[in-house]
């Protein structure tokens, strides 16, 4: 058997196509294959399917998979067809081991695919030689027609978050089936606009804003507005974890600042403080109740209320949550610290939206390990330059798209 029959066997090339030549420098660190197409050969217009008759060709490389270290390189003679039927005129066929308009070969791609959602994309790029902008590209490519699949007409139940591309800068706003536990939806900005982009893709992939019955979010005065106004059967819930965040914010704060004071008292005593009880080594535990009993501090008055906010949600009813919210409430209104009387404040202003919670038992808590990854691809990435390139690898991440059936690949 020749060389060029084990190639076409190895790439999955058949009738009409066969591979006519091969061509390798080590200088050169690449490896070329050359196809072409059997005389005669017709092929199906791209438009119909009906079989045409060659036009004529133009010449297309694509980049294929790596041969051990060399790069390897498809080249064909990629024919025009002129189409029986009216209308489909001149088209140039699509080839069996490529996307139409694509420099990379099928393998090349699911390759990249694979790896992007465990390495950064410009280390990718730079293992084989290429820009990431193209490989982004393709991203982009296989995310956008994966998602023109999508249904989204049994959506009841949705989760909103945001997180930044860089730190500081450029947020993006994240939309979750809570359900399917999926990502529905990705856009840039973090105002109440994101929900109008929500809500016109929600109904381009079937969905209906009427249906819509709960929405988990955090105390965002944007996502409140904009929930309100286009989700109008929607109940808000306030998910727990941002409410005992906006807890564990003040008494981070509390600490710190009484940590400048006493220095030997609260010395590397930050994780004492938000860690819950039950995490705490039998030391840590000792070392806390050593600072607890030392002195009146404000950091162990924040502490109590603390763990007495994060006692309402051992609640099993709406009516007792709300008996232990009004004590807590009573006991934060009248404290001396200024963070605490602020979000005894906060928590009156959004109180239906927290205990709404007792009855939808709505969390967005797998939305805290969605984002882990997503913050993991970030880091991995020293941030992202572009925000829709976060967009992109969040769908991939999380959005639980099918790109394996968008292309069957070569056998």
């Amino acid at each position: 058997m020749q060389p060029e029959q084990l190639f076409g066997m190895a790439l999955g090339i058949v009738s009409p196509w066969e591979v006519k030549e091969i061509s390798f420098s080590k200088e050169a660190n690449r490896l070329d294959i050359y196809i072409d197409f059997q005389k005669g050969a017709q092929f199906p217009c791209p438009v119909c399917g009906a079989l045409a008759s060659v036009h004529d060709t133009t010449e297309k490389q694509w980049r294929h998979l790596n041969f051990f270290q060399y790069e390897a390189y498809l080249h064909a003679r990629v024919p025009r067809v002129t189409c029986p039927n009216s209308g489909c005129g001149v088209k140039l066929v699509t080839v069996p081991w490529a996307r139409a308009g694509s420099g990379f070969t099928l393998l090349f791609e699911a390759l990249v695919m694979t790896m992007a959602r465990e390495m950064p994309v410009n280390v990718i790029a730079r293992l084989f030689n290429v820009t990431d902008t193209r490989l982004w590209r393709l991203l982009d490519a296989y995310v956008e027609m994966a998602r023109t699949k999508e249904d989204f007409s049994g959506v009841t139940r949705i989760g909103i978050d945001e997180t930044a591309a860089k730190r500081g800068h450029d947020y993006v706003s994240f939309f979750f089936d809570l359900d399917r536990k999926k990502l529905l939806f990705g856009t840039t900005g973090k105002d109440s606009t994101t929900i109008n982009r929500f809500i016109a893709d929600l109904e381009a992939h079937g969905g209906k804003p009427e249906q819509i019955t709960d929405a988990a979010i955090d105390m965002s005065k944007a996502f409140i507005k904009g929930v309100k106004e286009q989700l109008p059967n929607a109940v808000v819930t306030f998910d727990p974890f941002h409410v005992v965040r906006l807890i564990n914010d003040c008494l981070a704060k509390v600490r710190a600042e009484e940590a400048r004071q006493f220095p030997d008292v609260l010395r590397k005593s930050r994780y004492l403080f938000l860690k819950n009880p039950e995490h705490l080594t039998l030391e840590q535990q000792h070392q806390l109740d050593s600072i607890i009993d030392s002195q009146n501090l404000k950091s162990t008055e924040a502490y109590t209320h603390k763990l007495n906010l994060q006692n309402v949600y051992f609640a099993k009813s709406r009516p007792e949550a709300e008996a232990l919210l009004m004590h807590w409430h009573k006991k934060a209104s009248r404290s001396s610290i200024a963070q605490i009387n602020k979000l005894a404040n906060t928590v009156k202003e959004h109180w239906n939206g927290i205990l709404s919670h007792f009855a939808s038992k709505l969390t967005s808590g797998f939305l805290e390990g969605i984002n882990s990854l997503i913050q993991a691809a970030k880091a991995r990435a020293r941030g992202y330059r572009n925000p829709k390139n976060l967009i992109t690898m969040a769908y991939i991440i999380a959005g639980k798209l099918r790109f394996n059936s968008l292309y069957p690949l070569p056998t």
